[in-house]
């Protein structure tokens, strides 16, 4: 009987650990900031960011992610590649790192680049929601030809605006090829309805 209690007490935590590792950031928008400052503004855009991307990208299917509007435009994939290297950007200036430019990276799947760029958003909301002075946050682009610094200004309306602009891309692309958006995913309350 100790058995097979242990074994279903083994079984019961290691479901739980393995639903745990899998859980996004950004199925809902964390809770309001107590207080209005540049760093809670600022990091309540990146969290609505998060969930419209959660969102956008949740349940896309292979014939999803193949979908191209037309001969010159992105794939769904491609797409939600460029909202994954949006948020590098982004997360970097939080991190007072550098964006390199010839940097190279292995392939990732669909799966880990969705799951990078949420944890990459929550990682630069988290570190703004908590800062007092978000000028120190810029963004810094080197490469062959020198080093390029912008302040955080650019951070809003360069990445962050692009990828909510191309999140609502994904979602158009998705309703086209036949799977729409989660229509109980509110984008105005950043909860799910039930």
């Amino acid at each position: 009987m100790k058995n097979l209690s242990l074994l279903f007490t083994l079984m019961v935590v290691t479901v739980t650990m393995a639903q745990n590792e899998e859980e996004l950031p950004y199925y809902e928008i964390p809770e309001d900031s107590e207080t209005y400052t540049a760093g809670t503004v600022a990091a309540r855009v990146i969290d609505g960011l998060g969930f419209r991307f959660y969102w956008a990208t949740e349940g896309l299917r292979e014939e999803d992610l193949a979908f191209r509007p037309s001969d010159m435009g992105r794939t769904t994939q491609e797409t939600t590649k460029h909202v994954y290297d949006l948020s590098k950007v982004i997360v970097n200036s939080t991190l007072l790192k550098e964006n390199i430019g010839s940097a190279k990276e292995s392939d990732l799947s669909f799966k880990d680049m969705r799951k990078q760029t949420l944890i990459n958003l929550k990682t630069a909301a988290d570190i703004l929601r908590k800062s007092d002075d978000i000028s120190q946050y810029k963004l810094v682009f080197k490469n062959d030809n020198g080093t390029y610094e912008f302040p955080f200004w650019n951070g809003l309306n360069g990445p962050i605006a692009d990828a909510l602009w191309h999140c609502g891309q994904v979602v158009s692309f998705r309703r086209s090829s036949g799977n729409s958006y989660n229509s109980k995913a509110s984008v105005f309350t950043g909860k799910v309805k039930e």
